[in-house]
């Protein structure tokens, strides 16, 4: 498994073979047509993300001291969104996800190029990622 710096640079890497953040927005939506199915038995209140202005679910789960997410979001760019994060931070520990800066958002030009809404929900995203490695380191 990668680490978490190897899978920031290739995140990085990615959203620099395009120059318009349009073509960021497709890379976006089909990131989030990447995700694996999210079963609608957990889509319920407690793992629905608070902040965003659509709907977002996390779930996690430790294994072999390695904590695992998965997402769902009824909205396009904001699964692709959760679908990034998840691609970074799932399949590490605990400590590693919790001492991360999360900085890569801001190389990549994310949070600026999204509407207020967007960005409060990008934010809500990595607080709860965060919160839940904490949670368990």
């Amino acid at each position: 498994m990668n680490s978490i710096e190897d899978a920031k640079r290739q995140v990085e890497e990615d959203f620099g073979m395009y120059e318009q953040w349009l073509d960021k927005y497709e890379y976006l939506i089909d990131l989030g047509k990447d995700l694996e199915p999210f079963p609608e038995e957990l889509k319920t209140e407690d793992r629905l993300i608070k902040g965003c202005q659509s709907r977002v679910w996390l779930d996690s789960r430790i294994e072999d001291g390695r904590l695992f997410f998965r997402a769902d979001s009824d909205a396009i760019i904001t699964k692709g969104i959760i679908s990034l994060l998840i691609s970074v931070y799932s399949g590490h520990t605990p400590a590693e996800i919790a001492a991360d800066d999360f900085g890569f958002i801001e190389r990549i030009g994310l949070r600026e190029n999204l509407s207020p809404t967007r960005a409060n929900g990008l934010l809500s995203m990595i607080q709860t990622i965060r919160r839940e490695a904490e949670a368990n380191v």
